[in-house]
């Protein structure tokens, strides 16, 4: 396998890197001694940096003020910004971003894209359903107003909880499904009527929200009905968790090497006594394993190739080693720092928070195993 990035995406990374060089992992109370949220805003500094830099409009095209790259070029952003615990909503944004230019009508893109990538327009996605364990598409229905075949508008009703980044945005891109049980994406402006956000919050002290929608409207061009669009936007919104877990791996376990470096028993470096250097290397593997499947993943949506398996089982993969491999590396990481690593003054428990909020986001590894396994018993393998 060839993962090469071309010139644009490395340009990408360089860029997202020299944004990310000013963010500090700390500036915001530590979640372990905040009883709710550590902050009641994203930054919106560097939400406006990540603006100026053109790295929200990254994947949309230039007619809408992007640059015209791919899920690859979004996911290596996404890694770096893990690195730094950046608090910003990069990852929904984009998604729903590119969601609404591949499958929603011009008038909605003309209507968002443009602000989005500008920074203007805080996108989100509710991919939770009621219960974090149930389909979010069966979380809410809506139905149409005035004629079925040319609806005016639709209806929506229903309860979405731990949406990301909910009080910040401006619109929420909600699945929902129909009388006939097709599962559309809904456009909706959280000031909008019959909207209501109860706050909720995230392993790592983030600001999450339980939207409530009773009888909300939302007009014609605002419902995305094209077959495959909230499919197509799971998919990528779980790719770049994946891309998360990776770079919060890669940080946490650079921390580790420099930590064990320094440390010193009996005269020598913690890092030089075999037990050390031994963890420390299963927890690379783990890294590895993770990079592999993401970009597998992530080529796998940017390009639509197709393979034995569909998209889907590429995806399986990386969540499994991603949802187990960051839960490893940061236990590993606090067992080698010891005693340190429990110190609130110090940022390992930070990373340790954010990782059990992406891994508890993922789901648990057994159950991807066994959408795989039940991917493998569909399309056998010739």
């Amino acid at each position: 396998m060839d993962f090469t990035f071309t010139e644009e995406q490395q340009a990408a990374v360089e860029a997202a890197r020299a944004v990310f060089s000013g963010v500090a992992p700390d500036s915001v109370p530590s979640p372990a001694l905040t009883p709710g949220a550590v902050a009641e805003d994203i930054d919106r500094r560097l939400w406006g940096e990540l603006a100026g830099s053109d790295l929200l409009g990254l994947t949309l095209a230039e007619e809408y003020g992007g640059a015209g790259l791919d899920p690859v070029a979004l996911c290596l952003v996404l890694r770096e910004s893990a690195k730094v615990l950046a608090r910003v909503p990069l990852l929904e944004s984009c998604a729903v971003a590119m969601a609404v230019e591949r499958y929603g009508e011009r008038a909605l893109a003309a209507e968002l894209l443009p602000r989005a990538a500008r920074g203007e327009l805080v996108l989100t996605a509710a991919a939770n359903g009621r219960t974090g364990h149930d389909p979010a598409e069966r979380a809410v229905t809506v139905r149409p107003e005035g004629s079925a075949a040319a609806p005016s508008g639709w209806v929506l009703d229903g309860v979405q909880s731990a949406v990301p980044w909910a009080q910040a945005a401006d619109r929420i891109a909600v699945p929902a499904h129909t009388g006939d049980g097709r599962s559309v994406l809904a456009l909706v402006d959280p000031a909008r009527a019959g909207v209501t956000l109860a706050d909720q919050f995230s392993t790592s002290g983030e600001r999450l929200a339980e939207v409530r929608l009773d009888s909300v409207r939302v007009a014609a061009h605002e419902l995305i009905d094209a077959p495959g669009a909230w499919e197509w936007l799971r998919n990528l919104l779980t790719t770049g968790t994946c891309a998360l877990a990776l770079g919060l791996g890669e940080r946490v376990l650079a921390m580790t090497a420099e930590y064990t470096g320094k440390r010193e028993q009996f005269g020598f470096p913690v890092a030089t006594f075999q037990a050390v250097a031994v963890q420390a290397a299963d927890r690379y593997i783990d890294l590895r394993a993770m990079e592999v499947t993401l970009w597998q993943a992530a080529w796998r949506i940017s390009t639509g190739a197709g393979g034995p398996l569909p998209a889907e089982g590429d995806i399986a993969v990386a969540k499994i080693w991603a949802s187990d491999g960051v839960r490893r590396i940061v236990q590993t990481a606090q067992h080698l720092h010891g005693g340190f690593g429990a110190d609130t003054d110090y940022p390992l428990h930070r990373f340790h928070a954010w990782a059990k909020q992406i891994e508890l986001s993922l789901g648990p590894a057994a159950a991807h195993e066994e959408a795989l396994g039940d991917l493998l018993a569909a399309h056998p393998l010739a």
